[in-house]
This record gives structure tokens, sequence and C-alpha cells, in this order.
């Protein structure tokens, strides 16, 4: 199945990477991946979704899993039309969010047919091990 797995720490990009994070709908970028995003790869203040620098935000901050789904689905849209990026997705929703990675890991089934998204290891695991 997929062996494209981000980096659990990433701290630079190459030229055509993007970190993926879990942001809240405000864009208060102030902890965690979302922070980290803002000081170094171009996350803006006050935008809670979509790329942004060298980064894509998901929100994950405003209510329960299903909350978050269209917000992921949009991002594989958009990384399918973005075949030039490489997609580097972090632990979205599993620190600040609390969600665990067993609640986020199937909103991201699809991204593993999609060639330029690299899922965290334990996502990968998560979803070679269950079926839905």
């Amino acid at each position: 199945m997929n062996k494209r797995v981000a980096p659990d720490s990433i701290t630079s990009l190459g030229e055509q990477e993007v970190f993926v994070f879990g942001s809240n709908l405000a864009g208060q970028h102030a902890g965690g991946a979302a922070r980290l995003a803002y000081e170094q790869f171009g996350a803006q203040w006050g935008n809670g979704s979509g790329m942004q620098g060298k980064s894509y935000a998901i929100p994950t901050m405003q209510g329960g899993v299903e909350t978050i789904r269209p917000y992921v689905e949009e991002f594989l849209s958009f990384a399918q039309r973005h075949p030039s990026y490489k997609f580097l997705v972090t632990r979205v929703g599993c620190g600040i969010a609390g969600f665990t990675e067993r609640e986020i890991a199937p909103l991201f089934r699809e991204a593993l047919l999609i060639k330029n998204i690299y899922l965290p290891a334990t996502f990968i695991a998560i979803l070679e091990s269950t079926v839905d």
C-alpha cells in the first residue's frame, strides 16, 4: 500500500514541499504545528483554511470529527489538482484539537491513492489495518 511517509518532525521544506497542518477557523496560529506553519512556512494570521505560503491549513477546532471531513476532502481535491507539490501531512487534529489518530486517519483514506500526499506513519498504519 502507501509508503509515502511524512517525517515526524518537519523543520524545513524543499522547493515544492507543502506543510499540511491543523488550524482553527479564525486562523489564530498560536500553538503546535499551526505556530510552526505561521513562523516558518508562510501561514497567514487570520486565514484558517487552505493554501498559504508553503503551508496548507485544515481546520480542526470547530467541533467533532465530522466537521473536519469537508476540509480534508477539499484538501485532497486541491492536492490532486496540484501534482507538482509534495504535501507533507502532520498529525492534523491530534495535538491541541484533542482527537486521536484513530479518529482522524480515516478521513485521509483517499490520500493513499494520491501520489503527492505523504501521511504520518501512524495514519498509514491505521489505514492499512482497518477497513471502512
